[in-house]
């Protein structure tokens, strides 16, 4: 049956981008700013490693807690209507964290952070899989990664210079103020454009083809991208967000302000590379049986190759270490192809369940590993290990569930051809 759809292309197609964008500009900066603020959260309310892996990892619990109803939501009321009454919940989230003093107010603060911002991906990757043509997927979820990687990059030298004159709490009010603004912009810039794609983005009831939550999670293919999506993809946001400024103060020996800088040139390079990606992938990559690279294999290379890399990182503690942190930002965006793949492979009325079911499982690593690095590091310094070497034994803990992840990502034979597919 041919596809007799309008897709959105032009000017059109890149206001709905730049709006989607916008809102999740501001998530991946709540998602990051923990990392540029640790060190003030510490001093301020006496924090240990755990505890401030805790706070910082409740983004996660809270964002993950929301993505099995979120993904009915999205396919029930559409993406507008979802995303901007969510926003609505991180602004007063962001309030609270701004407003708190004590360890319980600012975990609630962020928790609800992460329920409000939960639909910030997911939301235009909903829109665009019925909005755009199925070519353009992998080139809008990569441009989607790179306004999320610079809001990943305002939390570094810009947050860091604001921070002597307004402080983190001066930082979060601001915020509170553009979440609102992004709320308002969803939901009043996109009612046109969604009531014109109604029929295609709107799940209208079961089907012969339809699958419940449990035959998609169950499937052999989707618990092997899953698997692979939460250690990987989900265990680097842990990375990016919270360790990897201790990891250079702590294991490099750089001061605050070498930290922000070479954090600032990390994010920096990793946003360029998902702008490298969004034009590589469409035009290299295969989803199917079309000439290209299999994008599997493209994941599975890119994966094996930042773990050789990370494995660098454990071997050389010293300053000049940072460098290595260039080409792993090279390396991880290919994990995102993985989700791209999944997303392809169901029907799209049913996408913001599946995109939302992968999510979970993302950030479900996301919340364990962030944490569980805290732990580890708390256990190996009360076993008068110094906290260089601690933090180094975690993450060798944690790069060995990286390899064991891969290895059965490459040793499974499930593949997406077996699903139902639009």
């Amino acid at each position: 049956m041919s596809d007799t759809r309008s897709y959105l292309e032009g000017k059109a197609g890149i206001r709905v981008v730049l709006i989607f964008a916008a809102a999740y500009f501001l998530s991946y900066a709540f998602r990051a700013i923990n990392a540029v603020i640790a060190p003030d959260l510490v001093t301020d309310l006496q924090l240990s490693n755990a505890d401030l892996g805790l706070l910082s990892s409740a983004y996660f619990l809270g964002f993950a807690s929301l993505q099995l109803p979120l993904g009915l939501w999205l396919d029930k009321h559409g993406p507008r209507r979802t995303e901007s009454a969510l926003l609505l919940f991180a602004a007063a989230g962001v309030a609270i964290f701004a407003s708190s003093s004590t360890l319980t107010g600012l975990w609630i603060g962020r928790a609800l952070i992460g329920v409000g911002v939960s639909a910030c991906l997911m939301a235009p990757l909903k829109a665009y899989r019925s909005w755009y043509a199925p070519e353009r997927q992998s080139q809008l979820s990569s441009w989607m990664l790179v306004f999320g990687t610079a809001g990943a990059l305002s939390t570094t030298i810009p947050v860091a210079a604001a921070l002597p004159f307004i402080g983190w709490r001066g930082v979060f009010w601001l915020m509170c103020v553009l979440v609102i603004m992004a709320a308002t912009v969803v939901f009043f810039q996109l009612r046109k454009v969604e009531d014109d794609h109604m029929a295609q983005t709107i799940y209208r009831g079961p089907s012969a083809d339809t699958l419940s939550y449990w035959q998609i999670v169950s499937h052999p293919y989707f618990r092997r991208m899953a698997l692979l999506g939460a250690v990987h993809q989900g265990g680097f946001m842990a990375v990016q967000t919270l360790w990897a400024g201790p990891w250079m103060m702590r294991v490099l020996g750089l001061s605050a302000t070498q930290t922000s800088q070479a954090l600032f040139a990390f994010n920096f390079c990793l946003m360029l590379s998902y702008v490298m990606l969004s034009w590589w992938a469409p035009r290299r990559v295969s989803y199917d049986d079309k000439p290209g690279w299999p994008a599997l294999k493209v994941v599975a290379i890119g994966i094996g190759l930042s773990i050789v890399l990370q494995l660098a990182m454990l071997l050389f503690p010293y300053g000049w270490a940072w460098l290595l942190w260039i080409p792993f930002s090279l390396l991880v965006t290919v994990s995102t192809l993985a989700q791209t793949h999944v997303s392809l492979s169901f029907p799209s009325t049913q996408v913001g369940q599946v995109n939302s079911a992968y999510n979970l499982a993302l950030f479900i690593g996301a919340f364990s590993v962030q944490w569980g690095l805290g732990l580890l590091i708390d256990f190996f310094v009360a076993i008068n290990w110094d906290y260089s070497a601690a933090m180094r034994m975690a993450w060798a803990v944690y790069l060995l569930a990286q390899l064991l992840a891969l290895m059965q990502f490459v040793i499974s034979k499930a593949r997406f051809d077996t699903l139902v597919k639009s």
